[in-house]
């Protein structure tokens, strides 16, 4: 009869009664914490008690682990990728904050990113979108609108304005590109402007700031227009060089022990970036060079765009590890990604971190 009933529950699909129920200590699964506010004194307890919760609390959590583990690895090289509106959506002081900590040692950003930073950097303000006007109104007006934020077109004249001199001292013997001009506006900013900005204080570290898709921005049009007037007056034209950017990329990164990735959005910036483990390859498999095969040790992203959309375009770390552009978790590789608005999670990541490497050990 006994055994009858055992072979009963053989058959029983899905009854759970041969279960055989663990302890999750045992187990070694790590519990969850409720998030008690009267224990919380700073950015990094919040995050530290986020990190113990659920969601996309959690990832934040995940996320500044990460960013601290980048940031004390004395053998890591960060890379920052920034995509999105945040110099207009007043981030650019928490990227100034990365650069001076030591934190980041190279950006690739969009050039539109730099150019509002560049307004912000040089004193000038953006401004909160007023629903009363339509964007009809606001482009008779002069207000170019970002999301919730104005972006005045004075604004950029004034950008213009610091960027045509020094074009206009280049010699023309000098091949542009994109992280030479920015060094150079940085050096403008580090000795003629009051305000902190993300191309000042890369001048003053040393870190190199490229941008990709150079005229895809106000600042690649400003060249171009200078460019013209070159022209008309009868003068040597610049000669623009992407490529050189590619190359001084990759020669520094390949100059690192380990590499880190802290990518905003995701964008020309990100891929460019991640694109540096394939072209080594390629420089081997095709080129025959002899370099070392290198890919990203350490990643962090903060984007709010799930896959499906597009945006990512082989972000997911996973998924670029079949590219080669990552090292798999297996072997030592260490992520985090944060499907989260940055403006809501740059600063508390950021905010986390420096707190935890300024604390009094």
């Amino acid at each position: 009869m006994s055994h009858d009933k055992h072979s009963h529950h053989q058959h029983q699909e899905g009854t759970g009664i041969d279960r055989e129920l663990h302890d999750p200590f045992k187990d070694k699964l790590v519990p969850l914490e409720p998030l008690d506010l009267s224990k919380i004194h700073g950015v990094d307890d919040l995050v530290r008690a986020m990190g113990k919760t659920a969601f996309t609390a959690r990832e934040i959590g995940i996320g500044a682990d990460v960013l601290e583990a980048m940031a004390r690895d004395r053998d890591c090289f960060v890379v920052m990728t920034l995509a999105g509106a945040m110099t207009v959506a007043k981030q650019g002081v928490v990227i100034c904050d990365l650069i001076d900590n030591g934190i980041i040692k190279a950006v690739v950003s969009t050039g539109a990113l730099m150019a509002h930073g560049l307004v912000e950097a040089a004193g000038r303000s953006h401004f909160v979108y007023d629903a009363k006007l339509n964007d009809v109104e606001l482009y008779e007006a002069g207000y170019n609108r970002v999301y919730d934020t104005l972006e005045p077109e004075t604004n950029l004249d004034f950008v213009e304005g610091i960027v045509a001199p020094l074009l206009d001292k280049w010699d023309h013997n000098e091949t542009v590109c994109s992280y030479k001009l920015n060094r150079n506006i940085g050096e403008y900013l580090h000795k003629h402007a009051d305000g902190r900005g993300i191309l000042r204080s890369a001048y003053e570290k040393n870190v190199p700031v490229f941008v990709p898709a150079f005229t895809d921005s106000e600042m690649g049009l400003d060249f171009a227009l200078h460019n013209r007037k070159r022209k008309k007056e009868s003068r040597p034209l610049l000669r623009y060089d992407p490529f050189e950017d590619l190359n001084f990329f990759a020669d520094t990164l390949l100059r690192q022990k380990r590499l880190g990735i802290f990518t905003i959005g995701g964008g020309v910036p990100r891929n460019w970036s991640q694109q540096f483990g394939p072209y080594c390859e390629l420089r081997v498999r095709r080129g025959g060079e002899d370099i070392p095969l290198k890919r990203y040790h350490y990643g962090l992203r903060i984007c709010p765009e799930p896959v499906q959309w597009g945006g990512l375009s082989g972000s997911p770390y996973t998924e670029a590890v079949s590219w080669g552009k990552f090292v798999p978790p297996e072997e030592g590789g260490k992520f985090g990604e944060v499907l989260l608005d940055a403006t809501v999670g740059l600063p508390l990541i950021v905010g986390a971190v420096l707190e935890r490497l300024h604390k009094k050990s």
